[in-house]
């Protein structure tokens, strides 16, 4: 749109300032505005982030005309890949290429297809983790020219988009005094500007900020000192300040993205501080969903499902409801309106919450899944390998079409996505792409 606007100011420029014989220097003086403009164009455009869930780290989808019911054995499988190596990281797919991350022979790779899925390249990133639910977790984050990667042992990496060149490498524990977790860090990196943060966890280096160019430290919180809780960040942008929202292992937090400050936080109400260990009330990897002054957070333990609010300048919270039968683990949820859609864990089924009240107002027996939404419909992929189209329907959840996924090996805990009228989903080592387009 930016770009847009400029081309028609240019255009404007030249009806009223350019005389209507050319000459040399006038010429030479346009010739360069159109560079100008044409270049700002150019940067906006690169500066798009590709990441995880989408735009906004939400699991909407803006695409149109998909299908809104699908035959018995699924929508055509157009393609599949089965080398990207074992994992359960969701994919990011810029207009021209499917960035992939996988582990093979305990070493992870991150992998760049083109839309048919054919390997352009392959670079190694070092160790992944292989000790339980072995193979890579995160999403690659996609900014312009540069590709930002986590590996489960804690490896933040920065890549060149067009060679797969490594331009830095970061170590969460030994370079940043972070701490293991139970199941391997499965953060997928926010980008903000010339930053990108991350989550060591460590006692007094809790949460940080690198610059993205370099890998260089430009700020340190203790943040509340304890684990990371396997959660991707979420960026608010507020008038007075941008605030990036994460979940730790016992902790909600909320800090300054330009100083590093800690705002706010909300411990989780669970296990006792002092006889908490790793893998107990700490899993709490959905990112959280801002909107209209309210924050929704949905964890598998813990506080569970919470709406809070926040004040106009960012600086307070104060919560308006929470559901603890709501326990979500890793699944994601969307907000629609006044409702919200998510999975649950204990039950195995799939709730609509007023998002008012927190209250259930509907479920379905679909087992425990990861969720997405395009074009009006939700598409639910359960642990039992079955995707499921579902419909939001005002009264309640219609589950309209499932399939059964074939390939692949493993568990079936991926987050899918949607471009272009496709949609992909990955299981283990396999990347399949189906046509979802009406």
């Amino acid at each position: 749109m930016y770009f847009v606007f400029n081309i028609q100011i240019f255009c404007s420029f030249i009806e009223e300032k350019i005389p209507l014989k050319f000459n040399i220097k006038n010429m030479k003086k346009l010739f360069v505005l159109l560079v100008i403009l044409l270049q700002i164009g150019y940067n906006v455009e690169a500066q798009t982030i590709v990441q995880w869930r989408g735009t906004d780290r939400n699991g909407i989808f803006n695409e149109n005309n998909l299908l809104k019911s699908w035959p018995a054995e699924g929508p055509k499988l157009l393609w599949s890949n089965e080398n990207v190596g074992n994992g359960f990281g969701s994919m990011a797919i810029t207009s021209d290429k499917i960035y992939i991350t996988g582990e093979k022979d305990t070493i992870g790779y991150l992998s760049a297809l083109d839309l048919k899925g054919n390997l352009l390249w392959k670079s190694d990133y070092g160790k992944e983790w292989v000790k339980t639910f072995p193979g890579s977790r995160s999403t690659p984050t996609v900014v312009g020219d540069l590709i930002y990667v986590c590996s489960g042992l804690g490896n933040i990496s920065c890549f060149d988009t067009k060679t797969g060149t490594r331009k830095w490498f970061v170590d969460k524990i030994k370079d940043l005094n972070g701490k293991a977790t139970l199941h391997g860090h499965s953060e997928s990196p926010l980008v903000d500007g010339d930053r990108v943060f991350v989550t060591p966890g460590g006692k007094d280096t809790n949460f940080v900020a690198l610059n993205r160019f370099t890998g260089k430290i430009i700020w340190i919180s203790k943040g509340k000192g304890d684990r990371p809780g396997y959660n991707s960040p979420l960026l608010i942008k507020l008038p007075q300040r941008n605030i990036v929202v994460t979940l730790t292992a016992y902790n909600l937090l909320g800090f300054d993205s330009k100083t590093g400050e800690l705002i706010w936080s909300q411990e989780q109400d669970n296990t006792p501080l002092a006889k908490r260990e790793p893998g107990e009330g700490d899993t709490h990897a959905n990112t959280a969903w801002y909107e209209n002054g309210f924050i929704y957070y949905i964890a598998g333990d813990g506080n569970c499902a919470v709406k809070l609010s926040l004040s106009a300048d960012g600086k307070q919270i104060k919560q308006i409801w929470r559901n603890k039968t709501i326990d979500n683990f890793m699944g994601g949820f969307i907000k629609l309106g006044d409702k919200i859609y998510t999975g649950t864990s204990g039950r195995k089924d799939f709730k609509t919450l007023d998002a008012n009240s927190g209250k259930v107002l509907d479920s379905l027996k679909v087992g425990v899944g990861t969720m997405i939404y395009a074009d009006k419909m939700l598409y639910y992929y359960n642990q039992k390998g079955e995707v499921n189209l579902i419909k939001p329907s005002p009264d309640k959840a219609e589950l309209v079409s499932t399939f059964k996924i074939t390939k692949g090996k493993l568990e079936h805990f991926s987050h899918p996505v949607i471009s272009n009228g496709v949609f992909y989903l990955r299981h283990g080592s396999v990347l399949m792409a189906y046509n979802i387009k009406d």
